[in-house]
C-alpha cells in the first residue's frame, strides 16, 4: 500500500472505500475497496477533495481479487448453478437454477479452503434447494494475491466443479399400506396423506396405492403389484415397529430387494428402512413418526433418492450427526439445524 496523487492512481487498486457526500442527493460509498482506478474517475475524485489516495500497485504475477474470484467460481460451479451478474467488493455468490438436490464435494471444498488468503463457503450440501435459492460465496482475502494462489487452489480442487445442483428425476410412487386394521376400514388412513404431500414437493406423483394387510406374503404381493405399475418409487407405510406382527420389513425382503440399511440413527425415525430392487428403483419402510412429526428421517433421505442419487449404508449412517430434531413448536425444518 502506498500514497500516491490522484492522478498518478490510473490502474491501481483502492485500498479503502471512498465516501462521497451531495448534500440532500447522495451519501456513500461512490468507490469501492478494490476499484481499479480510470481516467473518468479521476475528476470525481478531485471533486470529493481525494487529491491524494492510499492504492495496491499491481506487480507482475498479481491477480486483482475480482479476477481472483473468478477462478474461483470457475473450479466450484457445477451444473444448475448461476453466478451473480455483479462481483461485489471481490466476492462473486452463486445461486441455483433449479429445485434440486445440492451437492458439495467436502472433502475437495476442504481441500482449497485450506490454501491460504483463499475463502469458498457453501450452504450445507446433501439438501434440497429451490430454484433462486443462495449456495455458496466466495473471494479471496487481500486486495491482490498470486496468481500460484489461484493455481494453488485449482490443483486443490481437480477438474471437477466442487458443487452441482441435480434436478429430481423420480416422477412417480406407489404406496403399499400394510396392517388388517388399516384395509378393513376400523382405522383410517392418516399415514398416505401425509406422505403424498412430502412426495409432491419433489414433483413425485403418486400413482398407485394398495392395501395388503398383514403377513410377509401380502406385503410381497403388494410390492411386486405395485412395482407392476412401472412407479419410480415403493413406500411402505403403517408399520416399521419391532412388534413380532410388523411384517413390512420381511415383507420388502420377499420382494426381492436388497436392505441397504433397516434401522438409522435419527430421532424421529430410527425404524427406518432402506433398499433397492436389482433395477435400481429404491423402496423405503416408513415408521410411524412421518405421519404426524414435521420433520423425520423421510425428509433427509428424500431429497437424494428424489434426484436419483444413490443412498449407502455409509450416508444412513451418516446422519447421525445432525439426526436428532429438536421437536420445536412450529416446526421450522429446513431453516433449523436438524439433518446439519
Amino acid at each position: 500500500m502506498k500514497l500516491i496523487k490522484a492522478q498518478e492512481a490510473v490502474g491501481h487498486i483502492l485500498c479503502h472505500d471512498l465516501t462521497q457526500i451531495i448534500p440532500g442527493e447522495f451519501k456513500g460509498a461512490r468507490f469501492r475497496k478494490g476499484h481499479v482506478v480510470t481516467e473518468e474517475d479521476v475528476p470525481v475524485l478531485l471533486s470529493m477533495g481525494k487529491e491524494h489516495l492510499y492504492v495496491w500497485e499491481m506487480q507482475l504475477g498479481m491477480l486483482h481479487e475480482d479476477d481472483a474470484a473468478l477462478r474461483l467460481c470457475g473450479l466450484s460451479m457445477g451444473k444448475n448453478i448461476r453466478r451473480s451478474e455483479d462481483i461485489r467488493e471481490g466476492k462473486i455468490e452463486l445461486f441455483a437454477q433449479c429445485d434440486g438436490y445440492f451437492t458439495v464435494d467436502a472433502e475437495r471444498l476442504f481441500a482449497v479452503n485450506s490454501v491460504p488468503d483463499v475463502m469458498l463457503a457453501t450452504r450445507k450440501g446433501g439438501t434440497a434447494v429451490k430454484s433462486g435459492d443462495k449456495l455458496a460465496g466466495m473471494r479471496v482475502i487481500p486486495l491482490a494475491v498470486p496468481e500460484s494462489t489461484l493455481e494453488q487452489a485449482e490443483t486443490a480442487a481437480g477438474p471437477e466443479p466442487i458443487l452441482n445442483v441435480l434436478p429430481y428425476r423420480l416422477k412417480s410412487a406407489g404406496i403399499v399400506t400394510t396392517g388388517s386394521e388399516v384395509k378393513s376400514g376400523l382405522i383410517e388412513d392418516k399415514f398416505t396423506p401425509a406422505v403424498k404431500r412430502k412426495l409432491a414437493a419433489f414433483g413425485i406423483e403418486t400413482a398407485v396405492q394398495i392395501f395388503s394387510g398383514d403377513g410377509v406374503e401380502n406385503v410381497a404381493a403388494a410390492i411386486a403389484e405395485v412395482r407392476a405399475k412401472g412407479v419410480d418409487l415403493v413406500l411402505c407405510t403403517g408399520g416399521m415397529s419391532v412388534d413380532p406382527d410388523d411384517n413390512t420389513p420381511g415383507g420388502i425382503r420377499a420382494a426381492g430387494a436388497e436392505i441397504v440399511s433397516y434401522g438409522a440413527p435419527v430421532l424421529p425415525g430410527a425404524m427406518f428402512l432402506l433398499g433397492y430392487f436389482s433395477d435400481g428403483t429404491p423402496v423405503m419402510g416408513l415408521p410411524g413418526c412421518v405421519m404426524f412429526a414435521g420433520a423425520t428421517v423421510f425428509d433427509l433421505v428424500l431429497p437424494a433418492v428424489a434426484a436419483g442419487v444413490p443412498v449407502s449404508r455409509r450416508d444412513i449412517v451418516a446422519l447421525g450427526n445432525g439426526g436428532l430434531c429438536l421437536g420445536c413448536k412450529p416446526c421450522t425444518y429446513p431453516l433449523c439445524p436438524f439433518g446439519k
